[in-house]
């Protein structure tokens, strides 16, 4: 993910964060949102997978995705599936929402980094 690409997610995000509500029922705004978004992200996508790609068509890419969903992780692979995913898309925004109002678990008091330093005489003993 180039920085132009998260730039653009993240001002997606920011500018729609505040609109979601983490309830079973969906608002009707939801559906405006999210075809705004399919728009935006896919059209950035697409143009950027055809430059890179020969013979790219961003339907049959968008078929693998959905035929290959649980095959695919990491951040990259969870964007994408908000594509073809209504629930993952909502999802997406309610755990940013809870993270732009600090609901979230911080974890970072948790974590310990150490630094080991080995010295052939170390690795001896």
């Amino acid at each position: 993910m180039d920085t132009e690409f998260l730039d653009m997610h993240g001002a997606f995000m920011e500018k729609h964060w505040h609109e979601f509500e983490d309830t079973e029922e969906n608002k009707f705004s939801y559906t405006d949102i999210f075809n705004e978004y399919i728009e935006t992200v896919e059209k950035y996508l697409e143009n950027e997978l055809t430059n890179r790609v020969q013979h790219f068509k961003m339907s049959e890419f968008e078929q693998e995705l959905k035929t290959r969903q649980n095959d695919l992780e990491g951040e990259i692979f969870e964007i994408l599936a908000t594509f073809s995913d209504f629930c993952a898309f909502k999802t997406m925004f309610i755990d940013y929402k809870n993270m732009k109002e600090g609901k979230t678990i911080d974890f970072s008091s948790d974590l310990c980094v150490s630094k080991y330093i080995t010295t052939p005489e170390v690795a001896e003993l």
